[in-house]
């Protein structure tokens, strides 16, 4: 491979190789990744590989000409980071080892503060990925204060691409094909976001050599974090909840209340479910392996199947919005009257029940940035004695402080669990967390909470039933 016609660039998040005799390459990548591209007579593959394709060629003792890095050395106008506490020094230290690597400790333990502290010692261009708009101008605002630059925004209509910058992982699909080559550290927050078939392109399209994935919860439901190895680098890092219980976070307890459908939900309920065992019944007599998937795939070409999928919606709607549950909700309020509370539903339709109810706020997904930020100040303030929201305070955003949480439904999983019950534990003096968990007892919402506590943080869950 003669050394001056070799050269290495970057575009639209690959690599092009230019200038490498076909049987060079095969010998010194016989497993991959290049590909032959006719199109520009030139070995193509994705950026990500940039880092180990030019450790082998120097392995091989191979010269190139990499035009590849555009990134930069950053200096930060002034530093005001937290001092670390041990399990932050602790993560921060086993991700410098590789630089590469994710970082999973809870919800309220400093995720954060750890990536802040390696881009300070990286300080170099860096890109800050994260799930929604209100992280990532969180993200800004914590770099502003903690490392006294203000940060670029790629993202909700704006395009404003600085050494350091923030975006969403939306975003980041768009311009990372163009921007790719110019940040040496990419920060992928809330990682278990990025292994989906489209949000992974953000970190294939990157040639940063240094990559940082922080999560509370990994696990995905689909199997794809195994990918977060490649995509990001291995967990370098764990912390487990009950090591920080009562330290670094409040100390808490679960209690779960059993509820009942009234004869009329009852009778409905019974209805639906009928309904649809009729119609997988039917299904099955022809096709013994006919499954829910196969019916989720019918209903574009099935009438049957169509209602069948409407009696199961309409039944799982019964079970999330049991009027017993309001009741109970009721009661949990009255029992924490002066206290700040939230409520976690598991639907939209829900969550404006509780809101008419009980008039307080709703927060949605598509409630605007100010009008949330409004509604958390009024939470804060005592404005508001408590706010309900489906799936928006999930995960990330800085919340008032609150050591009372209600889900009232949610989905079967763990992480959405754990990211609920994080939201009440950031510690203050030695005030005790509190989560109920309200469950529409025969129901099929029973089997969605048993998965949803699948977790060493609900260990010692009490158990009450509405009399």
């Amino acid at each position: 491979m003669p050394a001056p016609a070799a050269r290495l660039s970057f575009s639209q998040g690959t690599l092009v190789l230019t200038g490498a005799r076909p049987e060079l390459v095969k010998q010194f990548f016989p497993d991959g990744p290049w590909i032959w591209d006719r199109r520009v007579d030139a070995w193509r593959c994705d950026a990500i590989w940039h880092d180990r394709v030019c450790r082998r060629l120097d392995e091989a003792g191979v010269a190139i000409d990499d035009e590849v890095p555009q990134w930069q050395p950053v200096r930060w106008p002034h530093v005001d980071i937290h001092p670390l506490r041990d399990e932050q020094q602790q993560a921060v230290a086993a991700w410098m080892k590789t630089m590469r690597g994710c970082v999973v400790m809870p919800t309220g333990t400093g995720k954060t503060e750890v990536a802040l502290e390696i881009m300070r010692r990286t300080a170099g261009s860096t890109l800050i990925v994260a799930p929604v708009r209100d992280l990532m101008y969180q993200w800004q605002r914590r770099i502003l204060a903690g490392l006294g630059y203000d940060a670029g925004i790629i993202g909700d209509r704006v395009y404003r691409v600085k050494p350091v910058s923030v975006t969403t992982y939306d975003s980041a699909c768009i311009h990372v094909g163009k921007l790719g080559n110019q940040f040496g550290l990419i920060v992928f927050d809330e990682c278990h976001h990025l292994p989906g078939p489209i949000r992974r392109d953000a970190a294939r399209m990157s040639a940063a050599p240094m990559r940082l994935g922080l999560t509370a919860t990994p696990e995905r439901s689909d199997g794809r974090h195994v990918d977060l190895k490649t995509l990001i680098g291995p967990i370098v890092y764990e912390l487990p909840i009950s090591a920080v219980k009562g330290r670094t976070l409040a100390d808490y307890e679960v209690t779960r209340i059993a509820v009942h459908l009234s004869d009329e939900e009852r009778a409905k309920y019974d209805g639906y479910s009928r309904q649809v065992r009729a119609y997988m019944a039917e299904r099955r007599k022809d096709d013994p392996r006919f499954s829910w998937e196969d019916l989720c795939s019918s209903t574009g070409r099935s009438p049957e199947a169509r209602a069948a999928m409407a009696a199961y919606y309409a039944k799982k709607s019964i079970e999330d919005r049991a009027e017993d549950k309001l009741r109970v909700l009721e009661d949990l309020f009255r029992l924490h009257v002066g206290e700040p509370c939230l409520v976690f539903a598991g639907s939209n339709a829900m969550a404006r029940d509780v809101s008419r109810r009980f008039l307080i706020p709703c927060l949605l997904s598509h409630c605007r940035k100010q009008e949330r930020a409004e509604i958390l100040c009024g939470l804060q303030e005592g404005v508001y004695p408590a706010l309900v929201a489906n799936r928006v305070l999930d995960e990330g955003v800085d919340l008032p402080e609150v050591k009372v949480a209600v889900v009232i439904g949610g989905l079967a999983s763990s992480r959405q669990a754990k990211q609920r019950l994080g939201r009440i534990l950031r510690r203050s003096g030695n005030a005790r967390a509190r989560l109920y968990e309200i469950v529409t007892a025969d129901t099929g919402d029973v089997q969605r909470s048993r998965r949803r506590r699948a977790s060493d943080a609900y260990e010692g869950t009490r158990h009450r039933r509405r009399a």
